[in-house]
């Protein structure tokens, strides 16, 4: 079924279009959310709520642009508003008592590897990924869906409501402030 078929169904509720681009669109969903958010329940949870975004708000769909792109705007957008949530709670975290480290790492499984080769690569994801986190969220944004999802700087410009020219700049300040966070990490751990 052809895309502008699809947003016809879906503004006339149809559940089986609805269905399609979900199954469609929820891996990427899901995997774009968990790079912003770095959670997993956090990113299925924002999952959901962007597929009911979608559903409430195809009404509003420019058909000018694809519906991929826009289902991941919502996603971004979603994710980021997470994120400024989680920040606005941190401040008054100091009010509670700490009872323990709920945060979930990432585990790489690779049932044919050498042990030491797993902690080897577990300990670099778990560096680029601290890397990563401490990008201003634009540029992070820009990086992963240019790098990780192979998109072009014109899709990226749509989904984060930018000029072409700017996201271009955004992966650059990226690519620059990661090489610096990584070079300073790695001097100081050969160093020590």
């Amino acid at each position: 079924m052809l895309e502008t078929e699809l947003v016809t169904k879906l503004k006339q509720r149809d559940e089986e279009a609805f269905k399609i681009i979900f199954h469609d669109n929820q891996k990427k969903v899901i995997n774009a959310c968990y790079r912003i958010v770095n959670d997993k329940d956090a990113a299925d949870d924002l999952t959901q709520e962007v597929f009911v975004k979608v559903w409430s708000s195809i009404d509003s769909f420019r058909s000018g642009s694809k519906l991929s792109t826009w289902i991941y705007r919502i996603a971004v957008t979603s994710s980021l508003d997470y994120l400024r949530a989680q920040k606005r709670k941190k401040r008054y975290l100091f009010l509670q008592p700490l009872y323990g480290d709920d945060q979930k790492q990432l585990e790489i499984k690779a049932p044919d590897c050498h042990p030491g080769t797993l902690m080897e690569n577990a300990e670099r994801m778990m560096v680029l990924n601290n890397a990563l986190n401490k990008l201003p969220a634009n540029q992070r944004i820009s990086f992963l869906l240019s790098k990780d999802d192979e998109m072009s700087s014109k899709e990226i410009a749509e989904i984060l409501d930018t000029t072409v020219s700017a996201v271009v700049s955004l992966i650059h300040r990226a690519k620059k402030n990661l090489e610096k966070i990584l070079h300073k990490y790695y001097t100081n751990t050969l160093n020590n």
